[in-house]
């Protein structure tokens, strides 16, 4: 969407010398399209955030496109959460964050030689970090 024009004709050149990466393009905007689309209506409309999502499968079976064949696998294997992300507007991104930080406390843990400062280390963080004090 905010391409330059300088990156549109990057983007252009390089979908002309594949037919299977141009395909694969079409399909990621479709996607972002249904997904966009999703989010806003998502709450009201249910039936139609689904039947969008099964245009997307239809497009993907027709493409032949086998890494993209494998994700609407996945994809319809969790259909049922997918689906109620957009009803209810719940994610766990609040959880992957906590998930994230406390893995990366522990990759900077080399000082510690006991477990239990180190999960004392992760607790302080996360009581203190919406106070924004830091620990030293």
């Amino acid at each position: 969407e905010a391409l330059s024009s300088k990156q549109r004709w990057y983007l252009e050149r390089y979908l002309e010398l594949s037919e299977e990466l141009r395909c694969a393009y079409q399909l990621k905007e479709s996607f972002h399209s249904w997904f966009k689309k999703a989010k806003e209506i998502g709450l009201t409309q249910m039936n139609e955030v689904k039947k969008g999502l099964n245009v997307f499968y239809d497009q993907v079976t027709e493409s032949g496109i086998n890494e993209f064949i494998q994700v609407i696998q996945t994809f319809k294997n969790w259909q049922i959460e997918i689906l109620n992300s957009f009803a209810f507007g719940y994610t766990n991104g609040f959880i992957e964050g906590l998930n994230n930080q406390t893995k990366v406390i522990k990759r900077n843990a080399f000082g510690f030689k006991r477990y239990d400062r180190l999960r004392l280390r992760i607790l302080l963080h996360h009581q203190y970090k919406s106070t924004g004090y830091q620990l030293g």
